[in-house]
């Protein structure tokens, strides 16, 4: 019989290892509070300690309550202050090095893949045209199952695109349109669909505002996004308070993916505590359910095993770590990531900016003079105490947010090369690499401020009606 025992459980994932010791856990408590006989009680205990450790085998680490193995474990949350003192989740971005967090050990921490020259030599033979400077400079710079996009478009297979935006503000800032310019690029590119997901139901649960305030923010920012020249006949945003009341297939994912995670699930991977509304704790499926081309039957004829991408920062990879976990057991393909490095507050790396605080970002409303005051009055500087010192010993490109900000927004890799020896050296002093900074986000915002002026009410409307895009399946 315990042989038999132990070869059940050996056909058994880590993940459904953990939900049995959680299910044997609960049993035995419940046989304890209830005054159970003493051999019942022993017996329950002794089938724990079995599932422990056949849970300790098949994944290397000793049980943990809450703590999910694999896709699911937030394992940044465990992380200890002698170890690294980052922390990331989809809410809270903090490090204390200047320099901002630590990538690399970030990909180890979450289990993704460094994107690597190989991976960009091959984007750019798929292609026929040269890498996003986005990729050029690990901007994006950590992948899930890219290899596996770049099979289904070598083989004619097609695959396409989800991003999304939760609109906190009416204002969006520089650093939001980064998954934005380069979702674009890819859809170019690759010439596939995309679904952009406003998660305006999130903003009401977490922030203080209104449904009506969230829903409004949602179609202002939705305007913004359009503004980055999105191609309407290939791109459909919606609002997750309109879409979810009008899909019977988006519903019916995000049912079944609620289904298959349990509550100390997604109390391991978020966070969630007994006191955090019950809205928070089902909105994880919301988010996954994009994941999934079911989701959009009017864009691909009910078909359901088409792949998806998810370009985003990476502090939304919990999320989309515990949809590929249930992905294979709803039927699903599981969805490939591309991740981005945080985009740096004026005040330094160590933080996300904040749409509350008008001076740790540049928004997409500044004028020329806005711009210019809070990159010279607040941008923080890798420069020298003195011009003597400067000269003599040079900037610090890693930490100076000029220096960033160039990196994320000047195109020509040569000039950025220049800027960084001359910054380096000393030859070029820190008011002169903000103008250089400020010389080049001036035009791309007004730029961006002229194209959304275009964008009507009517335009809006059409991107966010459900319909089919120009593309057959």
């Amino acid at each position: 019989m315990a042989d038999s025992l132990n070869c059940d459980l050996k056909s058994l994932t880590p993940l459904q290892l953990f939900e049995k010791v959680t299910e044997q856990g609960e049993k035995v408590r419940a046989l304890k509070a209830g005054k159970a006989p003493k051999d019942e009680i022993d017996a329950a205990v002794r089938m724990l300690l079995s599932l422990k450790q056949s849970y300790k085998i098949a994944t290397g680490q000793d049980y943990q309550a809450g703590l999910p193995p694999g896709d699911l474990a937030l394992i940044n949350n465990s992380t200890t202050k002698e170890d690294d003192e980052d922390f990331v989740d989809p809410w809270t971005v903090q490090t204390s090095n200047a320099k901002g967090v630590d990538y690399d050990k970030l990909i180890v921490r979450f289990g993704s893949s460094k994107i690597d020259t190989d991976l960009i030599n091959r984007i750019e033979r798929a292609i026929g045209q040269k890498p996003h400077r986005f990729l050029r400079r690990g901007i994006f710079f950590s992948h899930r199952d890219m290899d596996q996009i770049l099979d289904a478009y070598e083989n004619k297979k097609s695959f396409y695109l989800y991003t999304g935006r939760g609109p906190s503000s009416q204002a969006m800032h520089v650093g939001h349109l980064i998954p934005f310019i380069f979702t674009k690029w890819l859809q170019e590119v690759f010439d596939v669909p995309l679904v952009i997901q406003l998660t305006d139901d999130e903003k009401y649960l977490w922030k203080d505002l209104t449904i009506e305030k969230a829903y409004e923010y949602a179609r202002e920012n939705a305007k913004d996004i359009i503004a980055c020249g999105f191609d309407i006949n290939k791109t459909f945003i919606f609002s997750d308070l309109d879409y979810l009341g009008t899909s019977t297939g988006f519903y019916k994912n995000i049912v079944r993916v609620q289904k298959h995670v349990t509550f100390n699930q997604v109390k391991g991977i978020f966070g969630f505590t007994d006191s955090d509304c019950i809205g928070k704790i089902s909105f994880p499926a919301i988010q996954a359910a994009p994941s999934f081309s079911s989701s959009f039957p009017q864009i691909f004829n009910g078909k359901e095993n088409i792949q998806c991408l998810i370009p985003c920062a990476i502090d939304q990879d919990p999320y989309f770590r515990m949809t590929r976990d249930v992905a294979p057991r709803i039927g699903q393909p599981k969805p490939a990531l591309l991740h981005s490095i945080f985009f740096p507050a004026l005040q330094g790396a160590q933080t996300k900016m904040s749409a509350s605080d008008p001076n740790s970002s540049i928004f997409l409303t500044d004028t020329p003079k806005q711009i210019k005051t809070k990159i010279n009055k607040h941008a923080f500087s890798g420069g020298r105490d003195t011009i003597e010192e400067h000269r003599k010993y040079g900037g610090n490109c890693d930490v100076d947010v000029s220096f960033m900000y160039l990196t994320f927004f000047l195109e020509d890799d040569d000039k950025l090369e220049q800027l960084k020896q001359a910054y380096t050296s000393g030859e070029l002093l820190t008011g002169e690499l903000k103008k250089v900074l400020i010389e080049t986000l001036q035009p791309l915002i007004a730029a961006h401020q002229e194209r959304r002026k275009q964008v009507t009410d009517e335009m809006v409307k059409q991107f966010m009606t459900p319909r089919k895009l120009a593309f057959e399946f």
